[in-house]
């Protein structure tokens, strides 16, 4: 999947600042009239999510399946779901999903979750704004503590396999990590770190890499592993914020948005919606 930022060395204060200003404060005094009448005159929302994005949306199910319920409660309208196969980058599901529509003739939506607050991406993209950041994102790993029981550096791995889509940012960082020295020992084979995750649980491997998300719903309250940052250079720890985009001149729809995630993370549904996918809620 690479619904990741176009630049890996976010700062969590810039993430915070960028959204601010591509968000709600840029919007202020600005906000047109119209997207959401039209929301509320055809009574649904549209919300466009990743097909088979483990534990986001799988089969009609996830964390961000129950996001996009509660933004449409808010605005009083039913939910109406368009799951879609990503493109090739972010910029091109920004185009089909967002502010234009798919080649293949549907789309726009509404609005489209998971999108990385991403300076690059929204300097690259101002046919949209991006805002409302509501979870911070990790490239991680996690092993068998009777196998590994300590790693701060990849060294400590030895010759131990690890499983690791090959298609994703982590599959990209083990591969390359230390000059390629532990290609020869890495299972590619896993479409996404859930099923990696998975691999490990059944003991295939020592270790697994993915993102923290996909590693926690697998292996969530299971004292046999231990879950850490991938301990790279080549990655900001701390991960990055992943939010939502609508076109540039819904600027109503964007900041009735943004209260809407607002009010969930004061209330604590936000927090729950993630314990209930198994995965610790990071702020953003």
């Amino acid at each position: 999947m690479h619904t990741l930022p176009s630049s890996v060395q976010l700062s969590r204060r810039n993430c915070l600042r960028w959204a601010a200003a591509a968000g709600v404060a840029a919007l202020a005094g600005t906000a047109r009239a119209g997207a959401i009448e039209k929301i509320r005159a055809r009574g649904t929302l549209s919300v466009a999510i990743y097909q088979e994005m483990p534990p986001f949306h799988v089969a009609g199910q996830g964390i961000d399946v129950e996001l996009a319920q509660a933004l449409a409660g808010a605005l009083d309208v039913k939910l109406s779901l368009l799951p879609f196969q990503a493109d090739e980058n972010m910029r091109d599901d920004l185009r089909n999903m967002v502010w234009r529509g798919h080649y293949l003739g549907f789309g726009p939506a509404d609005v489209l979750l998971h999108v990385p607050v991403d300076r690059p991406l929204m300097n690259d993209t101002p046919q949209a704004l991006i805002f409302a950041p509501y979870y911070r994102e990790r490239v991680v790993l996690a092993r068998r503590l009777d196998r590994l029981p300590q790693m701060e550096t990849l060294s400590s791995l030895g010759d131990a396999k690890v499983a690791v889509s090959g298609k994703t940012l982590a599959g990209w960082l083990m591969i390359g990590a230390d000059n390629g020295a532990y290609r020869g020992q890495l299972d590619t084979q896993p479409k996404d770190g859930a099923e990696a995750a998975r691999a490990l649980q059944r003991g295939e491997v020592a270790a697994a890499a993915g993102l923290a998300s996909e590693m926690e719903s697998v292996l969530h309250g299971d004292a046999r592993f231990a879950i850490a940052p991938l301990p790279s250079v080549r990655i900001q720890r701390n991960g990055w914020a992943v939010g939502m985009a609508v076109k540039k001149d819904a600027t109503d729809l964007a900041q009735a948005l943004q209260a809407s995630v607002n009010a969930l993370v004061q209330g604590g549904r936000l927090q729950k919606m993630f314990e209930g996918g198994h995965v610790a809620w990071q702020a953003p």
